[in-house]
């Protein structure tokens, strides 16, 4: 069996999921439009630049989700795949992960989103095991806006995909090959675990690493 780890934001589909739910929170009016697109527009310029405070955005960006509790939240994300999320699902992409399905790789979608936003997400895709920035949850299942063990963020995203391997008694060492799709230079340190990095919608500074060293590129999206 073959290793397939996949991005979602910029990889999957062409969008960033996390700044995109802040754009439709805005909309939703559960925050003040110009404050919140000024942290949230700040935050998403840090992760693009490497430098995220991750523990800090994730305090932010669940601000609006613990004010409106659970029950409004699943309605509201409900709302989202449907107007934000599902128009951007590209045949290409879908048909990318059918083909990697169909060769029964295992199969893993690997985002610094939190599992509010994403795992709706990986369902869409058909992608069973989601290994995304885990929200910390009190009683009920009420968010925290703290972080549940390790961000799956940068290197982090190696340390969570080891733990995953490791709950089913496997490693990174028992696969033949191992996949990994990004679009970021944020998944360097996952990008060079794989047998097989696919720089995919890169970024200008991932597109000129992969070109230095040689890595295949794919653009879903055009």
């Amino acid at each position: 069996m073959n290793l397939t780890l996949f991005d979602l934001d910029e990889t999957l589909i062409p969008l960033d999921s996390d700044h995109a739910w802040g754009e439709f929170v805005i909309q939703l009016g559960w925050v003040d439009e110009a404050a919140f697109r000024r942290r949230n527009d700040a935050f998403f310029a840090d992760y693009k630049a490497g430098r995220l405070d991750i523990h800090a955005y994730i305090a932010f960006a669940t601000e609006p989700l613990r004010a409106q509790g659970p029950q409004r939240c699943a309605e509201a994300h409900a709302r989202f795949m449907r107007e934000v999320v599902e128009p951007a699902l590209h045949p290409a992409a879908l048909a990318l992960v059918r083909e990697h399905q169909a060769r029964g790789d295992r199969i893993a979608l690997v985002t610094a989103t939190n599992d509010f936003i994403t795992a709706p997400i990986a369902r869409a895709f058909g992608i069973e095991a989601l290994i995304a920035v885990r929200l910390e949850r009190g009683p009920g299942g009420t968010i925290t806006g703290r972080i549940d063990g390790v961000p799956s963020y940068r290197e982090g995203k190696v340390a969570r995909v080891g733990e995953w391997l490791a709950g089913s008694g496997a490693a990174w060492g028992d696969f033949e090959r191992v996949s990994v799709y990004s679009d970021s230079p944020n998944d360097l340190p996952l990008l060079e675990r794989a047998t097989d990095p696919v720089a995919t919608n890169p970024s200008p500074a991932l597109e000129t690493i992969a070109r230095e060293r040689g890595w295949r590129i794919l653009r879903l999206f055009e």
